[in-house]
């Protein structure tokens, strides 16, 4: 592969949350998705309910591009805003595939689901925005800055269109986005 090729494909976020969305992160979600769509980035998504439907409506409300990477064996089980379904049949490995599909993730509230995606997105040195989601802390320290903190659902798009760049950028010059603290 070619690092020194401008990137020409549309940048991609992964959108992750809990799937019984509270009503206040419902409406983060589909503000964040909507964010995204105005600024030409398609998002991915789990591809179900709650974070990653509203996530969706908020795209296509602003003529995004939605990806679902489904749980199951069929197409038809993703939300109704999903342009793009990709059924995996892997259950909750697809969380894996959902963050690596994307060039950063921008998590909006969350459960434990969401919680192993964040694992895996940063382990994997992929940014992870966080609007509303869990802190990560180690052993009594103090909460860590691995989660790149927003405070609107605008603010995590930016966040996350500028870490995603950066981390595209550092992909192509050959720089290593795997945390040091990540133990293989």
């Amino acid at each position: 592969m070619r690092t020194d090729k401008p990137m020409t494909r549309q940048l991609i976020i992964s959108v992750i949350g809990e799937s019984n969305a509270r009503p206040h992160i419902a409406a983060l979600a589909e503000q964040v998705g909507r964010a995204l769509a105005e600024r030409d980035v398609a998002i991915v998504c789990g591809g179900l309910g709650g974070v990653m439907e509203a996530a969706c409506r908020g795209a296509k409300s602003a003529g995004g591009t939605t990806i679902g990477i489904l749980p199951g064996d069929n197409p038809l089980s993703g939300n109704d805003y999903i342009d793009i379904p990709i059924v995996t049949g892997l259950g909750y490995a697809r969380n894996s595939v959902v963050v690596k599909t994307g060039s950063a993730v921008v998590a909006v509230g969350g459960a434990y689901g969401t919680l192993s995606e964040i694992g895996h997105a940063l382990g994997d040195g992929i940014p992870v925005v966080g609007l509303e989601t869990w802190e990560m802390t180690r052993s009594r320290e103090p909460a860590d800055s691995a989660i790149i903190r927003a405070f609107d659902p605008a603010d995590a798009a930016e966040k996350a269109i500028a870490a995603a760049k950066q981390r595209l950028s550092d992909i192509a010059a050959g720089i290593s986005t795997i945390p040091e603290i990540y133990d293989k």
